[in-house]
């Protein structure tokens, strides 16, 4: 009897397991189809906004919106670094696109998140988990920007640095996740006529469907041990958890994949900001692999020194904030927990610091 038991016990588990892969897959596949709709509603516009200007703000709101619509800070970057190599755009017009393209890229958690809007407290933690990146990046940027452009200490550092990789041969890298959900992500949008309204439709369809079953199943499986098994594995210390989150991101060549994979385990209470603090940090840094690979590839001083700044710029935001995480994490909370309050905020709070904002101030400086 205890034998039946058992058995039926673990045919569950693994069903649970099986039907929670599935699912992640689809969430997955979601964000993929997500960047496939935004590119095909604009995409064009994007590559048209990453144009040469000697503002540096301007430049600064270029990446944030080309990348807001790419849903990439990597396509964002490879793209800056591919017209720095042609001489398109030079090192100084380059590095305000590329602080940009940080804060552009945490458009995509953040609508993850709001695959929890209907459960208030779920809603509250997981859109929690998706600011925290935004306001990491918001601060990093209020700080690294104006250091640089009385210091130049970026480019200076980044062309000390090229100077021993140029010449170097091109490596190249294909993303896992790209390689199983890119093919159905592009077929999903023949099969809708490359429509971008209708397949981001389809995406957030998608997104919160897979979102709601991933997480059910996910709470099936750890919700009694989930704190256990993150304090002592993955998120063991904040170095684990810096790791972690580089080498992931460094693999999946995606922010903002990974760091949406965290949306919903914070929205089912699994992981706290000060633990996901240090994560988010690795996937910044992370990140930056994509840019290299892309600038060695050339083989261009300077476009390796765009990559070089990049790097500079996310570690210089870690330098800055590992010591005083209070003041993201504590911003994060006040913010969260106002907008979880007016829940509609959420989608206006999106609106205007991805789109309406950046693209207003292109306009009105430009």
């Amino acid at each position: 009897m205890v034998a039946d038991s058992n058995d039926v016990s673990l045919r569950r588990t693994l069903l649970n397991i099986i039907l929670f892969l599935v699912f992640l897959y689809f969430f997955l596949l979601s964000i993929q189809v997500m960047a496939h709709g935004f590119k095909a509603l604009g995409g064009a516009a994007a590559k048209n906004f990453l144009r040469p200007t000697e503002n540096p703000f301007v430049g600064l709101f270029i990446g944030i919106l080309a990348t807001s619509l790419f849903q990439s800070s990597s396509s964002t970057t490879s793209i800056v670094v591919g017209l720095v190599a042609v001489g398109a755009l030079t090192l100084n017009q380059a590095i305000p696109m590329v602080m940009g393209a940080n804060i552009g890229t945490t458009v995509t958690n953040t609508i993850v998140s709001l695959g929890h809007i209907s459960r208030k407290d779920d809603f509250r933690r997981a859109f929690a988990a998706a600011l925290l990146h935004d306001i990491f990046n918001l601060l990093s940027v209020a700080i690294v920007f104006p250091l640089w452009m009385f210091t130049h200490y970026l480019d200076r550092a980044a062309e000390f640095l090229s100077s021993a990789f140029s010449g170097a041969g091109g490596v190249s890298f294909s993303s896992p996740l790209k390689m199983i959900t890119q093919p159905v992500a592009d077929q999903i949008g023949g099969l809708l006529g490359e429509t971008g309204w209708l397949i981001l439709l389809v995406s957030l369809v998608l997104l919160f469907v897979s979102l709601r079953y991933m997480v059910l199943y996910m709470k099936a499986l750890v919700m009694t041990r989930a704190e256990v098994i993150f304090e002592r594995t993955v998120f063991r210390t904040d170095f684990h958890g810096l790791l972690f989150g580089m080498v992931l991101t460094a693999l999946v060549q995606s922010s903002s994949v990974t760091t949406s994979l965290m949306v919903p385990l914070a929205g089912a209470g699994m992981i706290t900001l000060p633990r996901l603090f240090p994560y988010v940090l690795g996937a910044n840094i992370g990140t930056t692999v994509t840019a290299m690979l892309a600038a060695l590839a050339t083989g261009n001083a300077t476009a390796i020194s765009v990559a070089f700044a990049h790097l500079l710029f996310n570690i210089s935001g870690i330098l800055i904030f590992w010591w005083i995480k209070c003041v993201p994490i504590k911003l994060t909370q006040h913010l969260s927990n106002f907008i979880t309050k007016h829940r509609a905020l959420a989608i206006v709070y999106i609106a205007l610091v991805f789109f309406i904002i950046p693209f207003t101030l292109i306009y009105l400086l430009e």
